[in-house]
Order: structure tokens, then C-alpha cells, then sequence
């Protein structure tokens, strides 16, 4: 090796060293790549070059000097294949920019970035050495390149994890405060304020669906305009966020009153509300994790609303079952606290509304010295309205009772008096008698009731005599009525159709003629004694099924 060929070498390998050192004394990819282009250019005396990286399978130019925008502005996206091989597109970009070498940068990751220089101020080509010496730098900053990425990633994702951490506090303490405020209002509020300190947004709407309803929280939207733009679209069935490029596309109506992300408020996948948030002040998009923190906001939100409407229900319904418990016992004070004396009957008989309040009724009453009127009756429907037309029900019997009217004249003043009280399609099957203690004789009207039987040796007889129900149209075809003279053993049974229809667990009616044979068969019981056989086999047959009906019976058996 010559003299001048020693002296270039120890000038290179110093200049190696330098280079390494200054390039590997800082952790920032500017500075670095600053370095590295610069020692390129100096070192073979180029007009201009770039540095060129990778970033989620790109290329981009991070550097250059001496490159005329409208050709960077010609850059490709994708210059390499997976073998890190240049394709023709870079070829093309680097004649167009006059660059006339371009060397790879490799880590032990692979091609991370590339190096391109142009032509040499003293226009000689680039030699074998040149190139090899442009390799060894690269080699060198390959690692320093690396190095700052790894770091730049790791500032990236503990920026990130810091931020998480800061958000989760945020929803924790937003949790506790949520829990605190009983009024949608401070809700709504609290809820707005959090999501403006993130994200420095200016129009907003909190919206919460009661059903097909909407109820609107808070709106720096014209409300109007909201409202009309929204229902253009199934606004129910907004079940993931929208963003911006989704609503540009499909919800247009939308987009064009200033509308730039929609979050859903769910609970049990179930849409309660929606989060409307307009553009940034910095118009920045939202990006995944924006969404993310706006939706489980949102969720402690609709959970504390949900809660209050749960609550609110709740003291409303306890409020409905109090009342309805004090209905309860001011309808079985209208029935017959006890059953009068007889001394040729021995009567009993029972209710048992399906509700707190029910439809059915009976009655026995004291009308003169040996004479007794007794009645049952089944109001259509269930519930309060059914109890209050039972109560009319009994106040005409207890007033018409006193009348000294006969049987079927007066069943056609309280049918008449029914269908004047009612206006909503109810009516009321009614069977009804008079009963003579003295002459053990029955006397009796059924107005479209479920007949009575009367069991007699062993016979079913049933009581069917009479007319119409009660309450559907003025009377027009007077009522017939019916006596019977009762015989030592009879035994008559009134029930409403809460007996005959009581059902199991298969949609199966317990039926008359069930009913029929246990009351032949029950014959020689007591009165007592045969209802509470008759209950028994009614919660044999329902299995545990609910009561979907009153049910009330009375039994009189003649001593």
C-alpha cells in the first residue's frame, strides 16, 4: 500500500470514528439523521440527498437537501418488495430528482430506511470505494437510526399508558360522582363538562330514549334541526359510534348541521341515548381510544340515569302497591264479613282475587224474618277497573235488595243501572236468588253466569234459568225467573269461571265437568268442607301455575 493510499485510509477510519461517536452521543432521530446526510453530502461532495424511513410498511422522507418540492411531492408510496428489493417506481423518482446512488439502511430487522445522494460537485461518478465507505456509514447509523425508534416508540407508549392512566382515573372519579346525583339534569351536565375537557369541543347534544321517545339532555345544536335531521334515520339502531367519514357518507342530513361523532349509551346491548359531539376546536378527528373513553363514559352516564328512572319506578310502584293494598281491604270489607245464621242451610263460601283487587263478588243479605238474598257475580277483566264495577255492583244490590221487588223485575233495574255506569265494553255475569229458610225454596234469576249446580241424589242439576248478562244494552226481554223447592241433602254450588278455567302448567281448563264430579262425589261433606275439597283438587290439577283469574265459590247445603 502506498504512502497516499495509508493516509487516506487513517483519514477514513477517522473520520468513521467521529461519525460514530457524534451519531451515537444523542437518542434523537433528527439530530442523527441530520448527521448522517450531512457527513454523505461532505464526504463525496454532493449537491443534494435524502433519508428516507420506514413507517407501517412505507417509505418516507424524513431529510433532504437540495431536492426541489415538485419532485419530492413525486415520491412513491411503495418503492420495495419483501425482499427489500427497489422497484421501478423509485428508479423513476430518482431520475427525475437526479439522484444518482442509493443505498440501503439494514438493522437487525431488516431494511429500516434508505440513503440517496446526486451527482458529485466535481461530476466524477461514484466509485466501488465510495459505495463501500457509504455502506459503512449506514452500517454504522443503522444502529443509532434504531435505537431512536425503539425509544421513540417507548415515549410513544408510555405518553399513551400515561394518558390511559389518566382517563381511568377520570372515569373513576366520574363513576363516584355519577352515583351522586339523583337529577338527570346534573347528570347530563357532568357528563358534557368531562367530555369539553378532553376534547375541546363547542357543540354537543345528550340525548336519552325513554321507548321510541327522545329526551334531550343538553344541545348546542339547534334542537329543532337536531330533532328533524335525526328522525330522517333509524336513530334506535345506532349501536357502534359513527365518525366522521361514516356519517359523511351515510347519515349526510347529519353531517351537514356540523355533526362529527355519534356514541351510543347502551345497557344490555339495548340503545338508551346518544353522545352527539361536533368537531374539535383543533379539528382533530377522533381516534379509537377518544371513542373508547367517550363510550364508557357514556355508559357510567346511562347506567346513572337508568339507575334514577329504576328508583323513580320503584318508589311509584311501592306507592301503587299501597294503595292498592288499602283498595284490597276495602273490598273485602264490602263482602260479607260473616255468614248469617239459617236454620235449614248450612252455608259457606270464599274469594280470591288473582290481584290485589279482583272482578268477582258474592253476597248474602238479610232481607226479612226467614228470607235471605244470595248472589255471586264475575265483573270482565281483572285489576282496579273490574273492583270499581264490582263495587257499583254491590251498592244497587244492597240498595234494590230493600225494594220489595220481585226477582226478575228487579234484575232488569240493575242490568239497566250496569249498562248506564259502564262506557268501556265491561260487562258483569250475575246469578242471584232468594233464598226462603222457612219453606227451603230457591227463587233465582242467571244473568248469563256460569249455571249453578245443584246436586241432588247424586244428579246434576244446573241453574240456568234467566236472560242476558248484565251492562251490555238496556234491558228489553224481561228476565225469567226460577223457584225450587229444596230438598233435605241438596247441595248447590256457585263458583265464577276463575274455578272452572283455572289452568296448568299446559295450558289445560280444570273444566265443569271436573268440578262436577268432585261435588257428586263430595256430596256428604260439609259445605266447609267441600270447598276446601275443591281448592285442594284446583291447586292439584294448576300445579304451581299462577292464578290467572278470581275465583270465588259458594256452597249451601239443605239439612
Amino acid at each position: 500500500m502506498s504512502e497516499i493510499e495509508s493516509l487516506k485510509v487513517k483519514r477514513n477510519l477517522t473520520a468513521l470514528v467521529e461519525f460514530s461517536r457524534v451519531i451515537n452521543s444523542s437518542l434523537e432521530l433528527d439530530f442523527i439523521l441530520n448527521n448522517l446526510l450531512l457527513t454523505c453530502l461532505g464526504k463525496f461532495l454532493a449537491v443534494r440527498g435524502l433519508v428516507a424511513l420506514k413507517n407501517n410498511n412505507k417509505f418516507e422522507i424524513r431529510l433532504s437537501k437540495g431536492i426541489p418540492v415538485e419532485a419530492l411531492e413525486s415520491f412513491p408510496e411503495i418503492i420495495m418488495d419483501e425482499d427489500c428489493n427497489f422497484k421501478d417506481e423509485l428508479n423513476s423518482f430518482l431520475e427525475n430528482s437526479h439522484l444518482k446512488i442509493c443505498e440501503r439502511i439494514s438493522s437487525s430487522s431488516g431494511c429500516i430506511g434508505f440513503v440517496c445522494l446526486g451527482e458529485k460537485l466535481n461530476n466524477k461518478d461514484y466509485t466501488e470505494d465510495d459505495k463501500e465507505f457509504l455502506k459503512t456509514i449506514l452500517n454504522i447509523a443503522a444502529t443509532a437510526i434504531q435505537n431512536s425508534i425503539v425509544v421513540q416508540e417507548l415515549k410513544k407508549v408510555n405518553r399513551e399508558l400515561d394518558s390511559r392512566i389518566q382517563r381511568l382515573n377520570s372515569l373513576f372519579e366520574l363513576s363516584k360522582e355519577f352515583g351522586l346525583f339523583s337529577e338527570s339534569s346534573k347528570v347530563s351536565r357532568l357528563l358534557v363538562y368531562s367530555l369539553m375537557g378532553q376534547f375541546l369541543v363547542s357543540k354537543y347534544a345528550i340525548l336519552n330514549f325513554e321507548g321510541s321517545a327522545i329526551q334531550v339532555l343538553e344541545s348546542k345544536f339547534p334542537i329543532d334541526e337536531l330533532l328533524s335531521s335525526l328522525r330522517k334515520y333509524d336513530y334506535l339502531k345506532i349501536d357502534s359510534p359513527l365518525g366522521r367519514e361514516t356519517l359523511e357518507k351515510f347519515y349526510s342530513s347529519l353531517s351537514e348541521i356540523g355533526i362529527d361523532l355519534i356514541v351510543p349509551m347502551q345497557i344490555q346491548g339495548k340503545v338508551k341515548g346518544l353522545i352527539i359531539l361536533g368537531k374539535r376546536i383543533n379539528n382533530l378527528e377522533y381516534s379509537d381510544y377518544d371513542i373508547e373513553f367517550i363510550y364508557s363514559v357514556g355508559s357510567l352516564a346511562i347506567i346513572s340515569l337508568e339507575n334514577r328512572r329504576l328508583f323513580k319506578e320503584a318508589l311509584e310502584k311501592q306507592k301503587l302497591e299501597e294503595e292498592l293494598e288499602f283498595a284490597r281491604e276495602i273490598q273485602q270489607n264490602l263482602l260479607p264479613s260473616q255468614i248469617p245464621a239459617t236454620n235449614n242451610f248450612d252455608i259457606a263460601a270464599i274469594n280470591l282475587p288473582s290481584k290485589q283487587v279482583g272482578g268477582d263478588y258474592f253476597d248474602i243479605i238479610k232481607v226479612d224474618e226467614g228470607k235471605f238474598i244470595i248472589a255471586i257475580a264475575d265483573v270482565s277483566g281483572k285489576g282496579i277497573p273490574a273492583s270499581l264495577l264490582m263495587a257499583n255492583m254491590q251498592a244497587f244490590l244492597q240498595v234494590i235488595s230493600k225494594q220489595n221487588i220481585d226477582i226478575a223485575t228487579a234484575t232488569s233495574l240493575i242490568n239497566d243501572l250496569i249498562t248506564q255506569n259502564t262506557s268501556d265494553g265491561r260487562f258483569i255475569t250475575f246469578f242471584w236468588g232468594l233464598l226462603d229458610d222457612k219453606e227451603k225454596k230457591l227463587t233465582y234469576v242467571n244473568a248469563g253466569h256460569n249455571p249453578p249446580f245443584l246436586i241432588r241424589q247424586n244428579q246434576v242439576i244446573r241453574l240456568s234459568e234467566g236472560g242476558i248478562i248484565l251492562g251490555v244494552m238496556k234491558t228489553i226481554m224481561p228476565y225469567n225467573s226460577n223457584s225450587i223447592n229444596l230438598e233435605s241433602g241438596d247441595k248447590i254450588i256457585l263458583f265464577t269461571d276463575g274455578v272452572s278455567e283455572a289452568m296448568n302448567p299446559y295450558s289445560e281448563e280444570f273444566s265443569e265437568i271436573r268440578l262436577e264430579k268432585i261435588v257428586v262425589d263430595s256430596a256428604a261433606f260439609s259445605s266447609t268442607e267441600t270447598i276446601n275439597h275443591i281448592r285442594k283438587e284446583i291447586e292439584s290439577f294448576v300445579q304451581g301455575a299462577p292464578q290467572s283469574d278470581d275465583l270465588t265459590l259458594m256452597v249451601i247445603k239443605v239439612k
